[in-house]
């Protein structure tokens, strides 16, 4: 059944009309597409049309610059560093590629950029041969925003170049590991699709340097393994390599359930080939969820699990290599979903790790935690004065235990006193943006928000260098030492005010010459149903009225007077059926068009797309012909006022095709203009302010450009990293494309040569 369903708003109260007989505004028509499980052949096919594209590309002679920042930090997921050797290591930052130091930190090259993926789960390398490096691919922190990987690929001449070696249905991979004496064999943990049923998860093996891999251990196709330890860590039984422990995971395919009978620890002591389920004093049941190990080098006997169990998470000893086993732990433990992980000293059995959210120290086997903080010395100027929270990643010297390496969300900490003090080390551009604006000055300033690294803006001219400064200043910081921020704009009629937002609508609007912050978010009455917010909401100035504000939550509200106080001018606009994108049931993406006043469009994460003509008077589903997934952008175009343009993300149920589409009436018919894009989910597109019909795109794999509405495109991914780009817009008078990308900070193109095509 299909139709046009309004909405109207009369006063403070909202009236629907049900026209040509739809029943209910969300009522979606039968046809509106049904997007399949994209396989792992066509993505590897889909990466070689990506490099096609580049190669042919009209303006492959164009170079990007990247501006910043590297002060902020950004999520690490792996360090591992070639025995014996205190100057060499590798950082997998989570969606920011694969980078190196030679020098223990004082400068670091990107050393894994031009391949098919630039999501790192983790590194390791060869004890016996530190030339060879093996890397897994896809974020092992399992947000929705997680990207994937193509599985796990290989180097023998320390990073200079790499070999895709299987494994490319995997999707995530939690762990590495290295036989000691043999870098021919490799053990790989498989987390495997974030959100689907798959096969290829479990624990894999390779005895021929990954020609041919083995599955060792599954349990089922929505069980990960995500951790696991080889006993010979230790250094006085090199013998035991043999013996090994993983854990496996039980996970919803939606993602949001992640507990489960199948959780649980697993010993092998033939290499892998047979595997026993350790039950002796462990927890199992409905409630067990993700499980963090660790084994002694001391001590390998000695072995420790970190078990999530809701509140009751719990820390397990045992003493006789896994029969049996104890809690030990008087003081709380931190183990969840996004993060579990137990270390321990290889000097000492009784001391061990348990980092998280905030990271603490154990000295008795894990009975008592002290929070571990400190001095804490930034390597370029930053105003945080602690330890930043979520830590992912933890590497001891075996040869200097006092020496340890800290990766988190603000980046890498280093420690050359058993964790007392830290050297912040943030040189690395590799900020995981959401979103970019800027503003008029000369030279232009450019604002971010980024995960966990708060709101930052700087000079367009910025040259980021190895060592040095960085331009770039924080709009804020929050008492953690950065915060989750989003979209961040410059009053329009005062350039001592921005505005920006935290996570689920979260806004404020601040004076910067004093400091005063004020949140200035929209509220219901008490007795309304509370409003439902994005993780990122989305709002902005109004291009037509100076002092206005839009913002999005699961309705849409103006301000006139800069957020002090709101207006709802829509109804619930993400009501009605739920879809596997579903997390918030709100507004994720508005836009407003700058040519007609009162012309708005606001999409959802559950599939709805609405349009006023009247400044909210009255709404019109617009959704009919497009697929039923999240919007991730739209755009009023600027030439045509009954032109716009969206974006969707199937991301959620594996389908990475680009969804791309326009409209020349305003939404009522809809056309794919994603003819010739390769296989890469679309985060935002926006036209060019000068030229009609000149598009950019850009995917969670580069950036691309049309030249005629969309009707066929080109590659703009040029000189880039590998990287997912977030947001962009192309600055008004000075004619330079600016990209946020989600893990190599922001980067800048020069388009005068495309705009005068």
């Amino acid at each position: 059944m299909a139709g046009t369903s309004k909405l109207t708003r009369t006063g403070s109260k909202v009236q629907l009309h049900l026209l040509c007989g739809v029943a209910l505004i969300v009522l979606l028509s039968v046809d509106r597409a049904r997007s399949q499980s994209t396989t792992a052949e066509a993505r590897l096919k889909s990466w070689e049309h990506h490099l096609r594209l580049q190669e042919e590309s009209d303006f492959k002679h164009l170079q990007w610059r990247s501006v910043g920042p590297r002060k902020q930090g950004g999520r690490i997921e792996s360090i591992a560093c070639p025995p014996g050797n205190t100057s060499v290591m590798y950082v997998g930052v989570g969606s920011g590629n694969l980078w190196k130091t030679v020098n223990n930190g004082i400068t670091w090259r990107p050393i894994f950029e031009r391949e098919s993926t630039g999501a790192i789960g983790d590194v390791a390398v060869a004890r016996s041969d530190p030339n060879v490096v093996w890397l897994g691919t896809g974020e092992v922190l399992m947000a929705r925003s997680a990207l994937p990987g193509m599985g796990v690929f290989k180097s023998t001449d320390a990073g200079k170049t790499w070999r895709n070696m299987g494994l490319n249905d995997t999707h995530h991979i939690g762990r590495v590991l290295i036989d000691p004496t043999d870098a021919d064999v490799v053990y790989v943990a498989a987390i495997g699709h974030r959100s689907s049923r798959n096969e290829q998860r479990g624990l894999f093996k390779t005895i021929d340097g990954g020609k041919t891999w083995k599955r060792t251990l599954f349990v089922d196709d929505r069980t990960s393994v995500i951790d696991m330890c080889l006993v010979s860590g230790s250094n006085t039984d090199p013998g035991n390599r043999n013996t090994l422990y993983a854990t496996t995971w039980q996970r919803d395919v939606d993602g949001q359930d992640h507990f489960g009978r199948t959780s649980g620890i697993h010993k092998s002591v033939d290499g892998g080939s047979t595997w026993r389920r350790l039950t002796g004093g462990l927890p199992t049941g409905d409630t067990i969820g993700r499980i963090g190990i660790d084994v002694s080098a001391s001590n390998p006997a000695v072995v420790y699990a970190l078990v999530d169990q809701g509140p009751q998470d719990g820390l397990y000893r045992s003493s006789d290599g896994g029969e049996t086993w104890k809690r030990v732990n008087r003081d709380p433990v931190q183990a969840r979903w996004d993060w579990c992980e137990i270390r321990v000293s290889p000097d000492n059995e009784n001391e061990l790790y348990n980092i998280g959210q905030r990271s603490f120290v154990s000295k008795d086997g894990g009975a008592t935690f002290e929070q571990i903080g400190g001095t804490i010395v930034h390597l370029l100027p930053h105003d945080s004065r602690i330890l930043h929270l979520d830590t992912h990643a933890m590497w001891i010297d075996p040869l200097n235990t006092d020496r340890i390496v800290f990766g988190n969300d603000g980046g890498l900490f280093f420690s050359y006193d058993r964790g007392a003090n830290w050297l912040h080390v943030n040189n690395l551009p590799i900020a995981e943006c959401y979103a970019v604006t800027c503003d008029m000055d000369r030279p232009y300033n450019i604002y971010i928000g980024t995960q966990d690294n708060a709101a930052l803006y700087g000079p367009s001219d910025q040259v980021p260098l190895d060592g040095g400064s960085d331009s770039w200043e924080h709009v804020y910081l929050d008492r953690w030492g950065g915060g989750d921020s989003y979209f961040t704009y410059r009053d329009p009629t005062n350039r001592d005010t921005i505005y920006y937002e935290n996570q689920y609508g979260g806004l404020r609007r601040k004076t910067m010459s004093t400091g005063d912050t004020k949140d200035i978010g929209p509220t219901v009455p008490s007795d309304q149903p509370p409003l439902r917010f994005a993780w990122m909401a989305p709002f902005f100035p109004s291009f037509h009225e100076p002092k206005a504000l839009y913002f999005g939550a699961n309705r849409v509200f103006k301000s006139a007077n800069r957020g002090d106080d709101w207006l709802a001018v829509s109804p619930d606009l993400a009501e009605g059926e739920d879809t596997p994108n579903l997390r918030y049931k709100a507004i994720t993406t508005m836009a407003e068009s700058e040519l007609q006043p009162g012309l708005l469009f606001a999409g959802t994460d559950n599939g709805n797309l609405f349009v006023t003509q009247n400044d909210g008077e009255s709404w019109d589903s617009i959704s009919d012909g497009l697929p039923r997934h999240a919007f991730t952008r739209v755009a009023a175009s600027g030439h045509d006022k009954r032109t716009v343009f969206v974006t969707l993300t199937g991301m959620a149920v594996d389908d990475f095709s680009p969804l791309v589409f326009r409209s020349n009436d305003r939404g009522k018919t809809w056309t794919s203009i994603a003819h010739g894009l390769p296989l890469e989910p679309a985060n935002v597109i926006r036209e060019d302010p000068r030229v009609k019909d000149l598009l950019y795109l850009g995917t969670t794999l580069g950036v691309y450009v049309s030249v005629d509405g969309g009707a066929s495109w080109q590659s703009l991914s040029n000189n880039l990293p590998t990287a997912s780009v977030h947001d962009l817009l192309v600055h008004r008078r000075d004619n330079e494309l600016v990209i946020a990308t989600h893990g190599r900070s922001v980067y800048v193109l020069d388009v005068s040569a495309i705009q005068s095509r």
